[in-house]
């Protein structure tokens, strides 16, 4: 069983930065990307970014970029979200994923497993 267990979460002030970490686990874990992805309330799911774990490259979508950096650590088979000058608007739950590619907004079926989420709130 693959886990996927994300952390890091909290309340902000805007301005600040936060780190959010997703760390897999799990005997047959061997998924070529992880991404982050997250939903604000009444909001549909956003793609931020995603990382291939062999060769590090990252693709990000348009608006995740500048302020959002994505990272991974392979000896700890974790992923990082390195989010900058927070913004009210980015208050979400932010979720990891196991991707089949490394592409930013996988479609559903490029997606192998999901983490639990960690809810990011940035106060103003």
């Amino acid at each position: 069983q693959v886990q996927l267990v994300e952390s890091g979460g909290g309340l902000v002030q805007a301005g600040g930065s936060l780190r959010l970490s997703c760390a897999a686990s799990g005997r047959t874990f061997s998924s070529a990307a992880m991404g982050w992805f997250r939903q604000a309330p009444g909001k549909e799911r956003e793609s931020v970014a995603a990382i291939s774990w062999s060769s590090g490259r990252t693709d990000y979508a348009d608006s995740m970029k500048g302020r959002f950096t994505i990272s991974r650590d392979n000896r700890k088979n974790t992923v990082y979200l390195q989010i900058d000058s927070l913004r009210p608007e980015d208050t979400a739950i932010y979720y990891c994923a196991a991707l089949r590619s490394t592409y930013y907004d996988p479609q559903a079926n490029d997606i192998d497993y999901w983490g639990q989420g960690t809810q990011v709130t940035v106060s103003s």
